[in-house]
């Protein structure tokens, strides 16, 4: 997979020398697309991650942030353990 990536990057990377490429880039209404194109691209995206967030839900699963939550959770409830472990007498 990481040969694919290099081998589109150096694709990219030349493609962008290209003067024709380059007189295109530099069109305001080409740099308005591209940014409408990142700008929907988020939009999906937030909204799949809704939709997911809503059928697990639905579906009692636990996310990615649940588990992020948990994690957490208990990394602080372990280290109250250790302090208390600490402060008592021996």
């Amino acid at each position: 997979m990481d040969k694919i990536k290099q081998q589109v990057m150096r694709h990219g990377m030349k493609l962008l020398t290209n003067p024709k490429v380059m007189k295109m880039m530099a069109d305001p209404r080409v740099m308005n697309a591209i940014t409408q194109g990142f700008a929907i691209k988020g939009q999906i995206q937030s909204q799949i991650e809704g939709t997911l967030r809503q059928v697990a839900s639905v579906l009692n699963l636990a996310t990615k942030e649940d588990i992020e939550n948990l994690r957490r959770t208990l990394h602080q409830v372990e280290d109250s353990v250790n302090d208390l472990e600490r402060k008592l007498p021996e």
